[in-house]
């Protein structure tokens, strides 16, 4: 079943007179995924994908993996790749999805306390303004080689 069909059927069973006790999430996660790095980076990030049924705001991740975690996002002004937090979060328009992807927002996990070793895991538990909590297992692989020596720079 295609990712986009699987949003509609879902936001459609939100909508639903007495389907609010599914137990679907009311924030889908896809794709998930944590760029492998070398012992010893002070930060990593993670990718993913999220799709609100209801209008959100993904406001921060927690991970037992690292010190911390952010929401990131990224751009290029006159040559220079710049980072920043997102202090207020990244927002989700209803129904529509949104890619945390290299180059743009992603998350950073600050101080891993975990080599990030492909094949491994990050356990990582996001939190949004209205939606419950969502925890997933991001598997950690070896991203593009480009963005890859961008984010040690980071």
């Amino acid at each position: 079943m295609n990712q986009r069909f699987k949003i509609a059927l879902l936001f459609l069973a939100a909508l639903i007179p007495g389907s609010r006790s599914m137990a679907a999430p009311r924030v889908l996660v896809a794709d998930a995924w944590c760029r492998a790095a070398p012992v010893g980076a002070l930060a990593g990030g993670c990718y993913l994908t999220l799709t609100a049924l209801a209008g959100d705001r993904l406001l921060g991740v927690s991970t037992p993996a690292a010190n911390h975690g952010e929401v990131h996002t990224m751009s290029m002004t006159d040559g220079v790749m710049r980072m920043r937090q997102l202090v207020d979060g990244l927002a989700l328009p209803a129904g529509v999805a949104v890619a945390l992807k290299p180059g743009g927002e992603h998350l950073m996990i600050i101080s891993p306390k975990q080599t990030l070793k492909a094949g491994g895991v990050v356990p990582m538990t996001l939190r949004f303004a209205k939606a419950p909590p969502v925890t997933i297992q991001a598997p950690i692989r070896v991203g593009p080689p480009a963005a890859a020596a961008s984010m040690a720079k980071h």
